[in-house]
């Protein structure tokens, strides 16, 4: 099993003959100009310009419309096309960077008064999105109202509720001159800068206004505008997204002529497809073909991802409403087992609510250490000594996912050894976070989902009372006033150092009243082909294709 920061990077090149016969079939096939084989011929260390990189990637995404998009998969598409006003650098690895440091984006700079309440961002000039139009403050204005001015003529009550997390506390957004945009809030919210950088539950990217008042809140998704450096060029859904060199970019261009995502829910068919040359890259390995994949000289190359698979529990059910439950459910899951005997030592044991790579993460507390006899014994406690029945629903593929059907199986066999009967109730991943989202119906006990951020306040995003499903990511219904108090502080402590501590106690609080059931940390791990250089796995769950080259 490999260390959690282990960053390794093997660097040996497959059959080159067999890659080059390959791509030239993935040029037919995909209708793609170029492919590793016309990157040119330079040595590793002298970037070369062209090519088209394929991704095999572990699903289909959902819109390509940064506020209303949902997941990490669709995230990491949208964001080589779409940039916010802040960034997190990319360019350093886990082991160089644990926690990626908060950078401009289109904003070059920013000031935040003493009392924490406005954020003055100083916008980049000479910036124009893909169409042309010139991007300012009255863009960045506009994209706001979107996202959470019910009196706004563009609107959209779905990407309010995507975006909700960022935007909770905003009580005004103004354009104070043409390159200066001002944001005040209603309260001190120390999370603010991080959360304009995520991804994974909607984002704040800028899309063109010209573009949304062209094809409106509907269809912007077919038609993505934003000022980054790739451009779209065409969907066709289940089999790509292709992107172009945005030759108009205003930082440093990428060397890519191409990028091509292309769907490959099934992990042995990502795997088939790089072997065979198919693709350059893939995402989520099977867990059995990594060793195998590195001994035909492909890299494998891991971060320290802020990334939790977790069950949460259904508070609104007799039998989950009962905390000696949740907590057998927790002592019953070998996670262990799981990420040695089934993941191979792909992923950590999750043992906290918190994922790692933010600033108040704990390594492996152990609350809930393999113990399916204490298991047993709290569902004796509980009046459940013979057991019963629930549900647990999980989709099929997606984005963190890992190999959710055998996890969940997985954890199937080790309930029922302490009585309780788990059906499954699998649903394809596009429509899983629908599902998801609309919160735990009745008669279903457990839902599960892979989250994190690189803000400890993630765990204010899934618990908070206020923030219950369907307005907002509380599936599970939980509700705990004290811990809403507690997480309340923390949000609006602007000492570091006093917010982390009181993150690490509602950690803990969350943890003993088994609110969650933290299965495992992902290691994320990506395999290349030899062709691909200057790819970087970051502690973040996506990645900046703009320092990638093929050789």
């Amino acid at each position: 099993m490999l260390p959690q920061n282990d960053s390794r990077r093997l660097r040996t090149r497959p059959p080159r003959g067999r890659l080059g016969a390959a791509l030239a079939a993935l040029a037919v096939l995909l209708s793609a100009c170029g492919g590793s084989a016309d990157a040119g011929g330079g040595a590793a260390g002298e970037p070369q310009s062209g090519g088209t990189l394929a991704i095999g990637i572990e699903s289909d995404t959902d819109v390509l419309d940064p506020h209303r998009a949902g997941g990490w998969v669709t995230y990491r598409v949208n964001r080589q096309m779409y940039e916010a006003l802040v960034d997190e650098d990319l360019t350093k690895s886990s082991e160089e960077a644990p926690i990626p440091e908060i950078v401009p984006g289109l904003a070059e700079s920013w000031d935040i008064s003493p009392d924490g309440l406005t954020y003055t961002f100083h916008l980049r000039d000479g910036v124009t999105f893909h169409d042309g139009t010139e991007f300012n403050a009255d863009a960045v204005v506009f994209n706001v109202r979107r996202m959470t001015d019910p009196g706004f003529e563009y609107y959209d009550a779905r990407s309010a509720g995507q975006t909700v997390f960022v935007w909770q506390h905003l009580a005004s957004v103004t354009a104070t001159d043409p390159m200066t945009v001002q944001m005040t809030l209603t309260q001190p919210f120390s999370p603010f800068l991080r959360l304009l950088t995520q991804g994974g539950g909607g984002s704040t990217g800028i899309i063109s206004p010209t573009a949304l008042q062209q094809y409106g809140n509907d269809e912007i998704a077919d038609h993505p505008t934003g000022t980054g450096p790739f451009r779209f060029v065409d969907r066709v859904r289940g089999q790509r997204i292709t992107l172009e060199r945005n030759d108009d970019y205003w930082g440093e261009k990428p060397y890519l002529d191409q990028v091509v995502f292309r769907p490959l829910p099934d992990p042995s068919t990502r795997v088939s497809a790089l072997r065979a040359g198919e693709v350059d890259m893939i995402s989520v390995p099977s867990p059995d073909s990594v060793a195998s994949l590195e001994e035909a000289g492909f890299t494998v190359d891991y971060s320290n991802a802020p990334h939790l698979w977790y069950l949460s529990f259904n508070m609104t059910d007799p039998i989950f409403s009962d905390v000696r439950v949740r907590q057998a459910v927790n002592y019953a899951i070998n996670r262990e087992g799981m990420a040695e005997d089934l993941l191979r030592g792909t992923v950590n044991p999750a043992y906290s609510v918190l994922p790692p790579a933010n600033s108040a993460y704990q390594e492996n507390q152990e609350t809930y250490a393999y113990d399916p006899e204490r298991a047993r014994q709290l569902l004796a406690e509980a009046g459940y000594a013979d057991g019963f029945s629930t549900t647990l629903m999980t989709s099929v593929d997606g984005s963190g996912q890992i190999v959710p059907v055998p996890m969940a199986e997985y954890i199937q066999q080790d309930l029922a050894k302490v009585g309780i009967d788990v059906q499954l109730d699998t649903t394809e991943w596009i429509s899983y976070l629908s599902k998801w989202a609309e919160g735990l119906p009745p008669g279903t006990g457990m839902g599960q989902m892979s989250w994190g951020m690189t803000t400890p306040y993630w765990i204010n995003i899934v618990t908070n009372s206020s923030l219950q499903a369907p307005n907002g990511s509380n599936v599970g219904h939980y509700s705990n006033p004290e811990l809403d108090a507690l997480m309340q502080q923390a949000a609006t402590a602007t000492d570091e150092a006093t917010a982390d501590e009181l993150w690490r106690q509602a950690a803990q609080m969350i943890d003993q009243d088994a609110a969650l059931a933290p299965i495992v940390n992902d290691k994320a791990p990506y395999v290349l082909s030899g062709d691909v250089q200057g790819f970087v796995n970051p502690s973040e769950e996506w990645w900046d294709l703009k320092t990638v080259w093929l050789s």
